[in-house]
């Protein structure tokens, strides 16, 4: 265990040396927070603009600043002025409770694609390595959604409900997805 000196001159376990020190996850080495630990944000109020580009496609921009729930621990993280280029995939429901508002969650899974650090103008990876990380991101879900147990994946529907409430399973499309 790493200690440090507090203000007021006692020893004290630091807790930002778990945060630096180098660790290693399925033959990644990484620093930061460990695989498996969670961060709660608090976003301000954010602008999300949108435009329809088909009838079931929709373009949009988010711009906000997020804030942390509780207090980094002091000397832990990365410098400010940091930045990350994130891909993020996720799956989005509103409902609409006036004319005018919709309550909206998300959930998903967000990807490093690179980051820069403070104290330079150049990214971890260019934009050719950042568009091939992206397609091997893209690559693996798709394969994980086709191998996916079809029970336990979201039903097809072919328009009627099963005794459950549930849409039921076209059998066709499922074959000709299976072939």
């Amino acid at each position: 265990m790493t200690t440090a000196i507090a203000k007021n001159g006692r020893k004290t376990k630091d807790i930002a040396a778990s945060y630096n020190r180098a660790k290693e996850f399925q033959g990644q080495r990484y620093t930061g927070m460990a695989v498996g630990r969670t961060h709660k944000w608090y976003y301000d109020q954010g602008e999300w603009k949108e435009k329809k580009i088909t009838p079931d496609k929709w373009q949009f921009t988010y711009s906000v600043t997020k804030r942390r729930a509780g207090h980094a621990p002091e000397g832990s993280g990365v410098p400010v002025g940091t930045e990350y280029h994130w891909y993020i995939l996720a799956d989005q429901t509103a409902t609409k409770i006036n004319a005018n508002d919709y309550t909206t969650s998300m959930t998903g899974l967000k990807f490093k694609l690179a980051h820069k650090r403070a104290n330079t103008d150049k990214w971890s990876a260019g934009e050719k390595a950042r568009r091939h990380r992206l397609i091997k991101v893209l690559r693996e879900m798709i394969d994980t959604l086709e191998h996916e147990d079809l029970e336990a994946a979201p039903a097809v529907s072919n328009g009627k409900a099963s005794p459950n409430g549930r849409p039921k399973k076209d059998k066709r499309k499922l074959s000709r997805q299976q072939a």
